[in-house]
Parts: C-alpha cells; structure tokens; sequence
C-alpha cells in the first residue's frame, strides 16, 4: 500500500510521516510526498523518497490518499483521487464537498501532539469505506496515537473543538497562572515552572483515568484547603462557563467553516 500525503511538511502531515516512518508502518518507499515548498533531501532522516510533482502526480502513485493542508487551500489543490481512500484532516471542508474529488472519504481530526505520538485523533466515515478501509485509517492514525470511530460527521466539529484544539487550553491557563505569579514578585523562570507544575505535573494524575476527574475535585472539596478554596472561586467567577463559552465559539467556527465551504460550491 502505498500512502500519499499532502502537506507532508506541514505540522500533521510532518508528524504522521514522521510515524509512520518510526514506527515501522510504513517503508520510505510506501510513502509519496507533496508540499508547497518542494522536495527536501532529507525526510525524517530518510534520503530518495518518493515526491510528487502535483497532486495529480501523488494520486496517480498512491493508493490511499491524506490530506493535511488548510482548509482554505483545499478549493486550489483540484483533487481528483477516483478509486482511492481520501483521509482529511482539514477542519471545516465537509464530506459532500470532499467528495467530489471522486474518493471515499473519511476525515479525521487529530491535534497538535501527533508530534509526540499522543493525538487523539478521532475519525468519521462516509458511505461506501469498508471495514478494510476502516481498518487501514486505524493503522494510519496509530502513528499518531489513538483513536475512535464517530457515528456522526456532525461530531467532527465537537472533536475540531475539544481534542483538535491540542495544548491552547492549557496554555492559556499556563498563562494565566504564571501572570498571577509574576504579580506576586515571583521571578519569571520560577513563575513559569509553577504554572508548568499545576498545569503539565498535575494532569499526569489524570492520565488514563480522565473519568475520575469529578472524583478528584470532590476530593479537594472535601479536604476544606487552600486548593478547596480555589476551586470555589474559580467556579464562582465562570471557569466552567467560560470553558463551556469557548467550546461553543470553536464548534460554532467549525460549522461556518463547513457550511461557507459548501455556499462556494
């Protein structure tokens, strides 16, 4: 099988090149690359791949085909992959718009940590991908990190908002948090290692067992401290509404992005 990707540069394409090259999923020689910029002598330390000239090129040497470009560019690439697997990981460019680049379409949506192999990536199909199809887009995301199989392509807007939105929330509470310290007269280097401590330390005893997240808080409730009386306050003041009010901005974006998409048919 051989895979194609567009945008084999950029962040996604990069980091699903970079693993499927790794992780042994894929030879240098099964994948074909294309990029605005052009050829690169070295490909995540491998020389003599495979590029193509343009997408037709890639299409025509490619027997599943991923397109990680920005959604705005899609109108210009002019796909045409009649008979192949197409897998978008562009947000907003809807499955009938895809579509007309003849392929069976499935679109994924993973976030910024494919770069470290821990993308939650979840993925939605259209009619006509098989199981074997299906299959294949498991193994692709793999190089990524995991991923789930939505009922929906509706949802792909809910995973483009929470999980497609990668480390934005956290920085912006890293932010937040080291601002406060720096206020306080604490240095900036120790600031910023106080903020990494709540932030990044913190959600380590979260990982593999996010369920138990409403346990964890009534822990601290419970406990009646320091932490306790935070959380007070930070729900008081809207922490749980304004994270709520930026889901709803991002998935509303989203939506816009796939309908102008579809009134520019």
């Amino acid at each position: 099988m051989r895979i194609g990707i567009i945008g084999a540069t950029g962040w996604l394409g990069s980091a699903l090149g970079a693993g499927l090259l790794s992780r042994g999923i894929a030879r240098p020689g099964d994948l074909v690359l294309l990029n605005r910029s052009g050829p690169r002598p070295d490909y995540h330390g491998h020389a003599d791949m495979a590029w193509a000239r343009d997408a037709a090129d890639l299409v025509a040497q490619s027997d599943v085909v991923v397109v990680s470009v920005r959604p705005e560019d899609w109108p210009g690439l002019a796909l045409r992959a009649e008979g192949r697997l197409v897998l978008s990981f562009m947000a907003g460019v809807g499955a009938p718009e895809l579509a007309r680049c003849g392929g069976r379409i499935v679109r994924a949506m993973p976030n910024a940590a494919a770069e470290i192999g821990a993308s939650y990536s979840p993925f939605w199909a259209a009619e006509g991908v098989d199981e074997a199809n299906r299959d294949t887009v498991r193994r692709l995301l793999s190089a990524i990190g995991t991923t789930d199989e939505l009922p929906d392509e509706a949802q792909i807007d809910l995973m483009t908002a929470l999980p497609g939105s990668g480390a934005a929330y956290p920085a912006l509470m890293a932010v937040a948090m080291a601002g406060f310290m720096r206020a306080q007269g604490i240095s900036e280097a120790i600031a910023w290692r106080s903020a990494e401590a709540a932030v990044v330390g913190g959600a380590r005893l979260l990982q593999g067992r996010i369920a138990d997240a409403p346990a964890l808080l009534a822990a601290y409730r419970d406990y009646r401290g320091t932490t306790a009386a935070g959380i007070a306050a930070a729900e008081a003041a809207g922490f749980s509404r304004a994270l709520v009010a930026a889901l709803e901005a991002a998935t509303d974006k989203a939506r816009h992005m796939t309908r102008d998409a579809g009134d520019a048919e």
